[in-house]
């Protein structure tokens, strides 16, 4: 599987984010950003 630890914390509980693909994945509240997010 394609996930690499982010270094950028949840912005909903601080977790450390993982990246998987396109996407930063939170371990509790799932998909936070992904590539159509402007903010990235």
């Amino acid at each position: 599987m394609d996930e690499v630890r982010a270094g950028r914390p949840c912005p909903i509980c601080e977790a450390p984010m993982y990246r998987r693909h396109c996407k930063y994945v939170c371990p509790q509240h799932g998909v936070i950003f992904d590539c159509a997010d402007p903010f990235n």
